[in-house]
Formats: structure tokens, sequence, C-alpha cells
């Protein structure tokens, strides 16, 4: 019984901050662009390493 006096502490705890770490990655617009990285991929580098 003395464990789930540890535990449930620790665990709401862990849950509080992963919360805040969701809610300081959405106010800093880390999820504004989700189109952007699968497009990014089809892109051809190659003519940009040319130009150099």
């Amino acid at each position: 019984m003395t464990g789930l006096a540890f535990l449930i502490p620790i665990a709401l705890g862990m849950g509080m901050l992963g919360l805040l770490a969701f809610m300081w990655t959405m106010k800093s617009g880390q999820y504004e662009d989700l189109e952007g990285s699968a497009n990014r991929i089809l892109i051809d580098d190659d003519e940009e390493e040319d130009a150099l």
C-alpha cells in the first residue's frame, strides 16, 4: 500500500510533465507544416548540388 503512495504522485507528475511538453510544442508551432516534410522528400537535390 505504501508503494502506491509513491507511484501515484510520480505517475501524475510524469503525466503533467508530458502534457506541459506537448503544450510547449503546440505553442512553438512545431505542428504548423504537416505537409512540408512529406513534400520535401520528393524535391530533387541534385540540381542544388550542381549549382555549387
